[in-house]
């Protein structure tokens, strides 16, 4: 079961580590979007909050790639 990371959480975690954890959520993501594809998913908000779990997480991927280029 997915848990929703805090961006505090993700922001301790460095590049390779918020690259994986994104790759993790976008299985996870897929594989709830096949679930409810064949009506076998019974909490529908998961869907929303695993993709807001991946904006949070790339956002934060962004910052630091940036933040490392100065």
């Amino acid at each position: 079961e997915h848990k929703t990371m805090k961006a505090s959480e993700l922001r301790t975690k460095d590049v390779a580590a918020l690259e994986k954890e994104i790759a993790d959520l976008l299985k996870a993501h897929f594989g709830l979007r096949m679930q409810k594809a064949t009506q076998q998913l019974a909490n529908h908000q998961t869907l929303g909050q695993t993709r807001r779990d991946i904006a949070r997480a790339k956002t934060i991927l962004a910052e630091k790639k940036k933040g490392a280029a100065k």
